[in-house]
Formats: structure tokens, sequence, C-alpha cells
């Protein structure tokens, strides 16, 4: 793996993982066009450090066109691609539904050919935690079903694995789907509880709290999605040799596909991460109780026995320290 294709590189887990394979010597193009979803400037200082290697070269490219997408892949030997660009965010999408369709689904089929006529060894793609919909069973498993999502951004991951599967099967291309559970750190996104929080309680506002502080997630730190993320561009899959069309697995294939979750496999109140939050900024929040959101579910919890035993990695980050280097990076950031 001598050069990889990391899309969305300005993004939060983009541009950490695109410093983390720079530092192991690989040539790493990232594109991103620094849209306005959030900030551009947070983008674009994200991407400051990598700009200044001669391992990292910028494509300011728009991953729904597909002409510059196949002349990105046309110009480049890339060994593997790792998709990470995506419309993000679960409220967004009952707000701007075109965005998921263009950027998730057009976008991530010009990535899938772009693979299939230039012969990158690996896909490495990232799903969501979001595909569980309306699943209870926990801790949710990548052998059960998700036919059931609540979101159309979950319902654009979901597609994502089918797609990916699509390319596995017809043109033998591998590809790992990546399930990520509530990722927080350094150089957050915006519209993420953690950097909204943290903003409204240095700044004396309410915070919005929903489903009454009854919500349940799998709290993921930066640093762990990545080692993940860097271990499973190194595991190329290969098919199942045990695949049973009878009973299919869905998070496997007779050819070479996979999928993991990758989270903390450990569910958290979210009132306990405010009240860790509280400890970290030695402030008190004042907080708006609100309903559930449409489109958001009551809990996540990551299963990860299959990361584990193909991998040997399970991320153990505590909150008490992720919270507390988010704090650290913010105040230092803003100046606060």
């Amino acid at each position: 793996m001598k050069r990889i294709l990391v899309t969305g590189a300005a993004g939060f887990i983009g541009a950490h993982l695109t410093q983390r394979l720079t530092d192991k010597g690989i040539e790493v193009v990232g594109l991103d066009n620094i849209n306005d979803y959030y900030d551009p400037r947070l983008k674009k200082d994200r991407m400051k450090a990598l700009a200044e290697g001669p391992l990292f070269n910028h494509e300011a490219v728009e991953l729904a066109d597909r002409k510059a997408v196949e002349t990105l892949f046309n110009r480049y030997e890339f060994d593997a691609v790792v998709n990470l660009a995506a419309q993000a965010g679960v409220r967004y999408s009952l707000e701007n539904p075109h965005s998921y369709v263009d950027t998730n689904l057009v976008g991530f089929v010009n990535i899938l050919e772009g693979c299939r006529h230039t012969g990158v060894k690996h896909l490495v793609y990232a799903s969501s935690s979001s595909v569980y919909g309306a699943n209870t069973n926990m801790p949710f498993s990548v052998h059960d079903n998700v036919d059931h999502p609540v979101s159309l951004y979950a319902a654009s991951k979901k597609a994502n694995e089918l797609m990916a599967h699509t390319y596995s099967h017809l043109f033998g291309l591998p590809t790992t789907g990546l399930r990520f559970f509530t990722v927080y750190g350094p150089w957050g996104r915006p519209d993420m509880a953690l950097f909204l929080f943290t903003r409204a309680i240095l700044a004396g506002e309410p915070i919005n709290v929903f489903n009454n502080g009854n919500m349940e997630r799998d709290f993921t730190y930066i640093n762990d999605i990545v080692e993940g993320v860097l271990r499973v561009i190194f595991k190329v899959p290969e098919g199942n040799s045990s695949w049973n069309s009878d009973a299919p697995d869905p998070a496997t294939s007779y050819c070479p596909y996979r999928v993991y979750n990758i989270g903390n496999n450990d569910k958290q109140r979210l009132l306990h991460y405010i009240e860790v939050l509280e400890e970290c900024l030695g402030k008190k929040a004042i907080k708006n109780m609100m309903p559930m959101q449409p489109g958001d579910v009551p809990a996540t919890y990551a299963n990860v026995d299959d990361l584990v035993a193909d991998l040997d990695y399970k991320p153990n980050t505590s909150l008490e320290y992720g919270i507390s280097r988010f704090v650290e990076w913010y105040r230092d950031y803003y100046q606060q």
C-alpha cells in the first residue's frame, strides 16, 4: 500500500487518518471539496499540517462529479481507497434529502467505478451505526439483519453496503464497510453533541438534551476509530468459504466482502456524558429537556467480537480521557 486515496480528507476522521498514514510513510491523495455543511475554516485548519508534508496531495473534487472522479482515478494509481466523504447527520437528512443522494449514493457509485476500472486492491468505506435503525437486540451485531432504517442517512449507508457487495460479487473488488459508533475527540464536527454542548456551556447557554436525557450511545474516541481503520486497510477480505446461501450471513459473503462494527463496546447514558463534560469544563450545563427527534434511535451499542477475532483489536478509551482531550483542544483552538 504505497498510495491511498482518502475521500473526505478534510473531515474529522479523514484528517486524523491521513495524518497517521503519512506518518507511516504512505502517500495520501486527499479528496475534499471543503463544502459549507459546517465551518470550512475548521476543515482548512485540519488540512494545514497535512499540506506541509511531502506525502499529501489535496484534490478539490466533488464526489458526485462523475468525470472529475474518473479523471482522478486515471491520474493516480491507488493501491487502496478509503471512502469517508459523505453527507453526514441524521437530523439534516430531514431538511435536505437530495444532498444525501448526491454524495452518499451518486458519489459512492463513482468511487466504486473508479476502483473497478483501475485495479484498486481494497475499498474501505464508512458505514454507520445508524444502519441498525429499528433494531433493539443489543449489542448490535454485524450478523443481524439491518433492513429497517429510520432515517435517509441510515438508508444511504445501508445502500452503500449493498452496492459494495454487488461490486465484490460482479468484479471481485475487495470491499470492507465500517460501521462507526458516535465518534468524538479533538477536531470533531461542530454539528455533533460534544461540540455543541461545549460551546453552549462555556457561553452560559442551555443545551438541548433529547429524549429527556434517556439516550444511550456507544461513544468511540477518534484515535480508536483511526486505529481500527488502519488495521482494516491492510486486511484485504477474502470470500467466506463457510457462507451459507440458505442462511446468509449479512457480515460476510462468498465474495471478498466484509462489514465490521468499530465502537467502544460500552454504551453510556447521555446524562453521564454531560456530567463528564461538566467536570472537564468546571462548569454546569443548563439543560433544556427535549423529546426524541425524528430519525433518532434511543440507544446504540456495538458488538465488536469480529473486530477482535479478525484484527486483534478492541477500542477501549474511557469517556473521561477522551472528553478531557477534546476540551483541551477546544480551549486551545478557540482560545477559551
